[in-house]
């Protein structure tokens, strides 16, 4: 259009200056001619641009076409691809989970090994003590019943005559069709034989009369008031509780500042040599008359308000052979008879002939009493977790718990019986020493019946010895 804006410009600047001078009919004649003149050179130009135009245009509509069909074409195979990748993730994850799985059912098989291994021998004694479960469940309501009649009652009283009262109540329950155990035990009722063992390794005598009064000792919900002439209980609780343990007697001038400040801190105490009568201050501490002040539990001991630690334990003992007690103390304490026994002594008497002439058998037998005590102990400790564990897999594969897994194969328990049954051989040889010895000890302790010069002491009898 600006090419033909100044082609007319041009032509209009050629007109001879005459023109202006012709008629207007002439000047419009000439003026569109010279338009179409222009017009015609136009379209020439023009023409041609425009067949090129719709021929490009046709083109670009076959290649849209062709280009549309191209991106159809490409979505579809995008889609394949996407298709296809889904598959190659899903197939890629399903070889990881088998390879998991194949991992898993190796170990499975490992620990199930161990657990075939580990267990194989102790299907027996598991079996054997399902059923000793079963007859104590069976037994238990009697059970119960004498084990609470020995702690409340046959404490003071000598081991023949807390027999002869138990042989009384197991035909009483029977008769009433009270099950409970025939052949009736406290400490195989109540007692913890890894607790009892713990208690043999710190002084007290294996029979089963002193056992049985570390038992009373244990549950009863009065603090102890130990008949002790001889002196076993106080050996037995400060090896027991030499830890924090303090020792004290009625006439201290410091008893109850101990007292308090074992009261608060949960420690315990001992106290010795107690006559017939009790210091009437230490009434509130043995009736255990605990209040509540806030949240914290108090006692009042002496002039003083205390707090009362739960941990706080107090052992009493006397060194009289045969105190008599009146009925309000007997109510405030529980009253043990602790005098040694015939099996007791004589026990000890035949470590002592042991020691002397074969002191390779005695230590043997000392380190292997050790040995079975830290083994029961692991042992309990392990059924104890195993059950725990088992508790917690309920509903699930065992093998798959790795914990379960290595605590029972853990359990695998050596009780060295063999080398036990050995010892105990070779230490009846010297019972007959032992058995002869106790008896000559019990001679000499009924001579204050005589005549109460005769005074002996056990220490005195076992330095002689």
């Amino acid at each position: 259009m600006e090419k033909i804006r100044s082609s007319t410009s041009l032509c209009l600047n050629l007109i001879p200056p005459m023109w202006p001078k012709l008629p207007l009919p002439l000047k419009v004649s000439v003026g569109g001619f010279l338009a179409m003149e222009i017009y015609d050179r136009t379209a020439k130009v023009v023409a041609p641009k425009k067949a090129k135009l719709e021929e490009a245009e046709q083109q670009l509509a076959v290649i849209m076409e062709l280009l549309n069909a191209k991106r159809s074409e490409l979505a579809a195979l995008e889609d394949k691809l996407a298709v296809l990748k889904r598959d190659c993730d899903e197939s890629i994850q399903k070889k990881k989970d088998l390879e998991a799985q194949a991992r898993l059912c190796e170990i499975n098989l490992k620990r199930a090994e161990k657990l075939i291994g580990g267990l194989g021998g102790e299907k027996i004694r598991w079996a054997d003590e399902a059923k000793n479960l079963k007859i104590k469940f069976e037994n238990l309501p009697g059970d119960v019943l004498l084990a609470s009649g020995v702690i409340a009652y046959l404490g003071p009283y000598t081991s023949y005559y807390r027999s002869i009262c138990i042989t009384d109540w197991v035909k009483f329950c029977m008769n009433h069709r009270i099950p409970c155990t025939q052949n009736f035990s406290l400490s195989e009722t109540l007692g913890n034989p890894v607790k009892i063992q713990f208690w043999n390794l710190n002084g007290l005598p294996r029979d089963a009369f002193s056992v049985d009064n570390g038992v009373i000792v244990e549950f009863g919900k009065r603090w102890p008031l130990m008949i002790d002439p001889q002196g076993q209980a106080s050996k037995w609780i400060k090896n027991m509780e030499k830890e924090n343990l303090s020792i004290v007697k009625l006439s201290d001038a410091d008893l109850l500042r101990t007292l308090e400040n074992s009261v608060q801190f949960g420690w315990p105490v001992l106290l010795e040599d107690v006559g017939e009568e009790l210091d009437p201050s230490l009434e509130p501490l043995l009736l255990r008359k605990v209040f509540k002040h806030g949240t914290i539990d108090m006692v009042q001991l002496g002039d003083s308000t205390i707090e009362f630690n739960k941990d706080f334990r107090l052992y009493i003992t006397t060194k009289l052979r045969n105190p008599h007690y009146l009925p309000e103390i007997s109510t405030k304490v529980s009253l043990l008879n602790f005098m040694i026994t015939p099996e007791g002594l004589e026990d000890q008497l035949l470590g002592i002939v042991v020691a002397q002439e074969r002191p390779d058998l005695e230590e043997a037998r000392q380190q292997l009493i050790v040995q079975t005590a830290a083994n029961k102990k692991s042992l309990q400790e392990l059924e104890d977790k195993i059950l725990f564990t088992l508790a917690q897999s309920e509903g699930s594969n065992i093998l798959e718990n790795e914990e379960a897994t290595e605590v029972l194969d853990s359990s695998k328990f050596l009780v060295a019986d063999e080398t036990t049954v050995n010892i105990n051989q070779s230490r009846e040889s010297y019972k007959s020493v032992a058995q002869r010895s106790s008896v000559l000890f019990f001679s000499i302790t009924d001579l204050p019946n005589v005549d109460p010069m005769y005074q002996y002491s056990l220490n005195w009898f076992l330095n002689l010895f």
